[in-house]
């Protein structure tokens, strides 16, 4: 099916009282980094704390009848956002997720009453867990990305920040299984197609990224990252979001880890914001130089908080940091 911008202008009705109007906040600091008026989409401030909620409640609302499980594939804020959504409605939630996932995100999933389910080492293991359950009757998947309704969902954060911002020339994604990027970047170029659209996302593992040169979806080795949110594959037999980040993206940026982790200082110390390493993959590919000629008021959206605290510490604090089998050393802020 083809989305347009009415089934966007559809999920912001069905999701309106459900999920908050987030702040879109000026960043000082970034304005004068890049020579141009900065904006930080908080989507921090959503009730599970990522900007996943829009998706699911919008997909939760549109489950067929007689459904009374809702399950999902998730490296975590999905699947709290589905928790949350199911628990509204008084459903129940089964979250499938692979060892990958930080524990605080396991934790946040079960304290809205979901089962959590850990299935294998990969995204690809746990969605394999969730298809074999969406078999059973009553039981409706949600996708993490490829579902016209999550996408749907995801597009009312574009509309928001041009609502705000019309006269808004880059807007900056987070890049994963492309249902945030589809979504916001359908709304945008509807509404203004000269905007310029950039998914960004990590150097490792970059499974949207990989599919788009490869011409159709691949599998990439999924790895321990700081942008753990960001981690996963497509699907390969991915049927919205990667033909839609393919056609609608200007270009897909890719930063590493010792960036990633230099821009969740930034963030911190300049703006005083707590987030994950995936929120920041924007700012990162600002601050190293690899964005340039920024010429027009610029946005990018801080996806979710729920981050490892003890890892976020170690960050802002300027330790080493260990990757799975990938060492990243430290720097103090500003040194």
């Amino acid at each position: 099916m083809n989305l347009t911008l009415s089934d966007i202008l559809a999920a912001q009705k069905t999701i309106a009282g459900k999920v908050v109007r987030t702040p879109l906040l000026p960043s000082r600091h970034l304005s004068a980094v890049t020579g141009a008026p900065f904006f930080l989409k908080m989507e921090t401030m959503q009730p599970t704390g990522a900007f996943k909620l829009r998706g699911a409640t919008n997909a939760a609302q549109n489950v067929p009848e007689g459904t009374h499980t809702l399950t999902c594939c998730s490296t975590g804020n999905h699947g709290r956002g589905v928790a949350y959504a199911a628990r509204n409605l008084g459903l129940k939630a089964v979250i499938c997720m692979s060892s990958l996932v930080p524990q605080t995100k396991i934790d946040g999933i079960k304290a809205l009453g979901a089962e959590a389910r850990i299935v294998g080492s990969s995204q690809d293991d746990a969605l394999a867990e969730c298809l074999a359950l969406a078999q059973e009757d009553g039981i409706a998947e949600i996708s993490p990305f490829d579902d016209p309704f999550v996408i749907a969902g995801q597009g009312t954060v574009g509309l928001e920040i041009l609502e705000e911002v019309p006269d808004l020339k880059t807007l900056l994604v987070p890049l994963s299984g492309g249902g945030l990027a589809a979504g916001v970047a359908l709304a945008a170029k509807t509404i203004t197609p000269s905007i310029r659209l950039i998914g960004l996302t990590m150097d490792r593992g970059a499974a949207m990224k990989a599919s788009i040169d490869a011409g159709h979806p691949v599998e990439v080795p999924e790895v321990a990252s700081l942008a753990d949110s960001l981690g996963g594959g497509i699907g390969l037999t991915n049927k919205l979001s990667f033909r839609m980040c393919r056609d609608l993206l200007d270009d897909v940026v890719l930063v590493t880890e010792e960036e990633i982790y230099r821009a969740m200082q930034v963030l911190y110390y300049e703006d005083s914001h707590v987030a994950e390493g995936a929120c920041v993959v924007g700012i990162a590919a600002c601050l190293s130089g690899k964005l340039t000629g920024l010429t027009g008021p610029v946005a990018t959206i801080i996806t979710g908080r729920n981050v490892d605290m003890d890892q976020f510490t170690r960050v802002v604090t300027g330790q080493d940091i260990k990757l799975g089998d990938y060492h990243l050393k430290g720097a103090a802020y500003g040194a």
